[in-house]
């Protein structure tokens, strides 16, 4: 038992060797509780792996649709400095601005705020954003992403 608790995972047993311990000691008597709770384990543990093999599949096509969309929507650089982590360098664009906004402590603010007071906080900064727009020939493409997001 004491090698089941084991830190370092590699020198685990692994189900099958703890079940043929606890065989060995039953001396081949029929299966007992024991048995059937390390054989729910080992199934448990089966199930376990397919689930995080499929999510892991879930978010590898997640993530290959994000980088599509980035790719589709912003210059090259822009979104390789996206997918990176890094910065976006302002570049000159012959037809094109891409502005990238951030609200410093919004994090803070929504959490010492009710609900409604950040709707209206949004609200109030999306509407003079938009009035700035109006007085200008442009047309506005909204792209909500975190960066949790971009780097799956």
């Amino acid at each position: 038992m004491k090698e089941c608790w084991g830190e370092a995972p590699e020198r685990r047993p692994t189900f099958e060797e703890v079940f043929l311990k606890f065989k060995t000691i039953n001396r081949g008597k029929k299966t007992n509780i024991i048995d059937s709770m390390l054989r729910m384990l080992e199934q448990y543990s089966s199930n376990l792996e397919d689930l995080i093999r499929e999510r892991t599949e879930e978010l590898e096509i997640e993530k290959q649709k994000t980088e599509k969309l980035l790719s589709q929507m912003l210059p090259p650089s822009v979104a390789e400095a996206l997918k990176t982590g890094g910065t976006v360098e302002p570049e000159y664009f012959d037809q094109v601005s891409i502005y990238f906004s951030d609200i410093v402590g919004f994090t803070t603010i929504s959490a010492l705020s009710e609900p409604i007071e950040v709707v209206d906080l949004l609200n109030d900064l999306y509407t003079l954003f938009d009035a700035v727009l109006g007085n200008h020939d442009v047309y506005k493409v909204r792209i909500k992403l975190s960066m949790s997001q971009i780097h799956l």
